[in-house]
């Protein structure tokens, strides 16, 4: 068997939040056969089958996971610059192929570097190209949603390999299929992006407009530039893996914005009003979303409810920089984490009745043991 695994492997120094427990097995699968042998391996013993990749939207349990975990290390970046629909292609853009191991950034870098418009504002996100279309990652007023020509995995069911073509997906805000109707049905081995050679770059974010002095309908700055910005942006925030960054220690935002129908919206909207939390002038953070629905800033609500970056609970604490990380201080525990993290969704609800959902994988817990922390307003 070519499947190397490994038991009780530590798992924490694997996740950037550096919290949890071990795996009862761990593997590495460095081609597609090794992924359909950690299938077979797993089913033989009984146990789930976890696929782990760059560890950086996750919290792991205390007490570990009872099952396979696989570190998908499927390698190779392949650009398919300048072909037609005989090669693959199509005119004005060009496919990117990906294996699901490579560094996300990495990709990010080789695309701006190439000229290739399309990603250039999810520069500086950690994790693996595997996880994308998972998670439909999106800063800055990008989504991969809007790039992803087609996802190449191997179902579970029969070890077949299968390819995906982006629209069918069913990408959403932090959604997709793979995390919904088809989570635990297949293992990503590739993903395949359609860019825009010589395209402009995305500039539409507020934030990025401001901090590259570019004003709305005005002409694109480079893509080296934007994405420069995005990352100088992301470092304010500590959302750069940096070991000597004293909020380095988290798993990015920890809640997702919260999502609202129009009616539930203006009923909230006119709570937060209400609740006496406004400075005088001051508006509400909302942006329009798919489907009508509006969008409200939860860094926001978290700070309006009375939770200040720094705070701390335990050796779990919110950052200093942005309201929405989580981190840990040094020795957290998940339990810490999610103790925290309670105790701000309850205090969001409380006082303007929006129940945020966290944004990370939670893994290992026990049945019923997360229900409170998964479910919410975006839904």
């Amino acid at each position: 068997m070519s499947l190397d695994v490994r038991e009780s492997v530590p798992l924490a120094p694997l996740t950037t939040l550096g919290v949890g427990g071990p795996a009862r097995y761990f593997a590495e699968a460095a081609e597609e056969a090794a992924v359909v042998e950690a299938f077979r391996f797993a089913e033989a013993r009984g146990v789930p089958l976890f696929v782990l990749g760059g560890g950086s939207n996750l919290l792991i349990a205390d007490r570990g996971v009872d099952a396979l975990v696989l570190r998908v290390r499927v390698r190779g970046i392949e650009l398919l610059r300048g072909r037609g629909e005989d090669g693959g292609g199509e005119a004005g853009r060009a496919l990117v192929r990906a294996g699901a191991g490579e560094a996300w950034d990495d990709l990010v870098a080789r695309s701006v570097a190439e000229g290739l418009a399309g990603v250039e504002c999810l520069s500086g996100i950690p994790g693996d190209v595997g996880a994308t279309p998972i998670q439909n990652v999106g800063a800055y007023g990008q989504e991969v949603a809007e790039t992803i020509a087609e996802v190449r995995a191997i179902e579970r069911a029969t070890g077949a390999a299968v390819v995906i073509a982006g629209p069918e997906c069913g990408f959403g805000y932090r959604d997709s299929r793979f995390k919904r109707a088809w989570r635990g049905r297949y293992v990503i081995t590739a993903v395949t992006f359609a860019l825009r050679p010589g395209g402009a770059a995305t500039v539409r974010y507020p934030e990025l407009q401001r901090a590259l002095a570019a004003p709305a309908g005005g002409a694109a700055p480079p893509l080296g530039e934007v994405r420069s910005a995005v990352i100088a942006l992301r470092r304010g925030k500590s959302m750069v893996l940096d070991p000597a960054d004293e909020n380095g220690r988290s798993a990015g935002s920890f809640f997702m914005n919260p999502t609202l129908a129009p009616g539930a919206a203006a009923a909230v909207l006119a709570r937060i009003e209400a609740a006496g939390v406004l400075a005088p002038g001051e508006a509400i953070p909302r942006y329009p979303a798919d489907g009508g629905r509006v969008k409200l800033s939860a860094a926001w609500l978290i700070e309006r409810a009375g939770f200040a970056k720094g705070t701390r609970h335990g050796a779990a604490g919110i950052s200093t920089r942005h309201t929405l990380a989580l981190v840990n201080r040094g020795g957290a525990t998940a339990e810490e984490l999610l103790g925290l993290a309670r105790r701000v969704r309850r205090a969001v609800l409380d006082r303007f009745g929006v129940a945020l959902s966290a944004e990370p994988d939670l893994v290992g817990f026990a049945p019923g043991e997360i229900d409170d922390l998964v479910s919410g307003a975006h839904l």
